[in-house]
């Protein structure tokens, strides 16, 4: 199937070609490993991942690389303030390596905890210092680079291009309007490539300008080109590196390679709290690890990809918490479909044709969204549409027992598979899946599980003995203990109420 997704750098949705017949390159802005992942970096990398997926589904190679930042950001994002890496160091008495060793594992920890596939590549900017100073080398040689007291900065007037992924007209910008005014730049937008360190900073490197330690930006241009080659097919990273970091990735490797630089750009929305952006430096942030103490992961991951990733997504636990309603939703039907599938199916029927032809509706439906700029939202609408079809079939009693029901069901699983290889999620066994969410929430609420399953084995003996006010009053009761039942074919099924 053909591919479109929506392209920073032309501002356009593109029907997207490889450079290569079948091998797509791509290069990912990894973490700054000094603290714990937050929700909206992780938001980065399951849209990468759901990108990686979608791609491999349509039969594509990948090779994918990603940086870890474990030198040169500083706190700015910007050329101004402290190395992130050193103030996480201050801050807990330990080395700037023992800070990268330790938040790295737990990063990729989380990856694991969230599904998310690793790129094939892996690349520590401290294990490349000698690509990046043979990068710099190469501006100042090719005239887009000059020295200064405290660093090697890029020369933003010489490149024709400068601002062609944000639109910035540096023309009609004042100096100091976003920038800090440093007196021996040529231009207030010129960047620093490589850093003149203190005497008493501790992550330093021998260069021809003395001990230096990089840049920010400097790292994704020498990695990706020592990976991936001078072009490749596709840069993902979240929508607030537009400005800085991507711009300046461009420019610095079309200044030193003389071509373009990354064919697609592809961005994220933020994650926000109260409708603001969350970020570490507003200190308004939720990390990975203070969520899942009391959420699962599979139902945070479904919370990230039930809006279109280039959307903005505002966290609370209540919308989380309404989210993983819809998990659970589908979850139960998969249930169901699997006790269907134990019972007798020995009358011969096909499935109605108007049910067949909705079914294969709502595949290909889902699969034209997926591929249609990645929308998770639409196409997790038509998981919600097959959902309502099966239910549908599950409660016709003139469908049950007939072999054409059995194959239906058993594509129904085979389609499971289908949203669990491009979605991520919905790969557990049901089963299993609805009894560790309900087991978690039930903690996290204080419900006596022993309780409610004495509470519901007295009810069913109610209703078997027809006294259904007993029954009903049973109910009341779970209720307020912020338990939901229903009655299924398969018996009585409950589970946790949210909004406790």
């Amino acid at each position: 199937m053909e591919i479109k997704f929506y392209n920073t750098l032309t501002k356009t949705k593109d029907k997207f070609e490889p450079l290569e017949e079948n091998t797509v390159r791509i290069y990912s802005c990894g973490p700054t490993v000094y603290k714990d992942a937050t929700i909206g970096n992780m938001k980065s990398y399951i849209f990468m991942d759901t990108l990686r997926r979608v791609l491999k589904y349509n039969g594509y190679n990948i090779k994918h690389a990603m940086n870890i930042t474990d030198v040169g950001h500083l706190v700015s994002d910007g050329d101004e303030g402290e190395d992130k890496m050193l103030k996480a160091a201050r801050e807990e008495k330990k080395t700037p390596l023992e800070i990268a060793a330790f938040y790295t594992e737990r990063f990729f920890t989380d990856f694991d905890r969230l599904n998310i596939d690793k790129p094939e590549i892996i690349c520590k900017a401290t294990e490349h210092i000698t690509d990046m100073l043979e990068f710099v080398k190469t501006l100042i040689d090719n005239g887009y680079a000059y020295e200064t007291s405290t660093a090697i900065y890029f020369d933003v007037s010489k490149l024709d291009r400068y601002g062609i992924l944000s639109g910035i007209d540096l023309r009609n910008q004042k100096a100091g309007a976003r920038v800090e005014i440093d007196e021996e730049k040529k231009n207030p937008y010129d960047f620093a490539l490589w850093i003149k360190a203190p005497e008493n900073h501790i992550m330093k490197w021998e260069s021809p300008w003395g001990l230096c330690y990089p840049g920010w930006h400097i790292e994704c241009s020498a990695m990706s080109n020592k990976y991936l080659g001078e072009q490749f097919d596709i840069h993902t990273g979240g929508i607030d590196l537009v400005p800085t970091h991507h711009e300046n990735e461009i420019a610095q490797s079309e200044a030193a390679l003389g071509g373009e630089f990354a064919k697609f750009w592809v961005h994220n929305g933020f994650v926000q709290i109260d409708s603001e952006k969350m970020s570490k430096s507003l200190g308004n942030f939720k990390t990975i690890r203070d969520i899942l103490e009391s959420r699962h992961p599979e139902a945070l991951r479904f919370f990230l990809i039930s809006k279109h990733y280039r959307s903005p997504i505002d966290f609370s636990f209540v919308t989380m918490d309404d989210a993983e309603k819809g998990l659970v939703r589908v979850y139960e039907c998969l249930a169901e479909v699997h006790a269907a599938l134990q019972k007798e199916f020995n009358k011969k029927m096909a499935m109605p044709e108007d049910i067949v032809k909705e079914f294969e509706g709502l595949k290909q439906a889902f699969l034209e969204s997926m591929d249609d700029d990645f929308n998770t939202a639409g196409a997790l609408g038509h998981v919600f549409g097959t959902v309502r079809l099966v239910n549908r079939v599950l409660e016709e009693k003139a469908l049950r027992g007939k072999d054409g029901t059995k194959a239906f069901l058993e594509q129904v699983l085979e389609e499971a598979a289908v949203w669990s290889r491009i979605l991520g999620v919905f790969g557990a066994e049901p089963a299993a899946m609805l009894l560790a969410l309900r087991d978690l929430n039930a903690k996290r609420l204080n419900i006596d599980v022993e309780q409610v399953e004495t509470l519901l084995a007295q009810r069913l003996e109610a209703k078997r003995n027809k006294n259904f006010t007993t029954a009903d009053s049973i109910r009341e009761k779970l209720t307020a203990m912020h338990v939901e039942v229903r009655d299924t074919q398969n018996g009585q099924v409950w589970a946790i109420n949210h909004t406790a």
